[in-house]
């Protein structure tokens, strides 16, 4: 399997709800740098995954939809925790809707799947794969 990984960063605002998550009940900011990976079995037929500069710009498009924002106001999360697993679904699928628009190119067509990472730090990340 052939994989090419792109990568951006978002900040958001959010709060959780449930005795789990302690003093993150309160409202507070987080930064994620972002990883998206796509794979393939085979090249195209230009020899790569998909296009890196497509995939970062679609990658940029999506986050810009969720950055600079408090997730608790928006109405895709409501009732919903926006902890960093749901993110990396939510971005993910994001993904791939745009995959099958085309707005990652022809060659996009072939791609098996995406994974979403969100680093929350250096030593604490989470991860969403998905089939396509």
């Amino acid at each position: 399997m052939f994989s090419v990984t792109v990568r951006d960063h978002m900040m958001i605002a959010h709060s959780f709800r449930g005795e789990v998550f302690g003093p993150a009940q309160r409202l507070h900011g987080a930064t994620f740098v972002v990883d998206a990976t796509f794979r393939r079995a085979d090249l195209d037929a230009d020899g790569i995954v998909v296009d890196i500069g497509l995939a970062t710009e679609q990658l940029k498009a999506v986050l810009a939809e969720l950055t600079y924002r408090n997730l608790d106001d928006e109405p895709a999360f409501a009732g919903v925790n926006t902890t960093t697993e749901v993110l990396a679904r939510t971005v993910a699928d994001r993904l791939a809707d745009r995959v099958h628009a085309g707005d990652l190119g022809p060659g996009a067509r072939g791609l098996a799947g995406i994974t979403v990472t969100l680093h929350e730090s250096h030593i604490a990340w989470a991860s969403y794969e998905r089939h396509l």
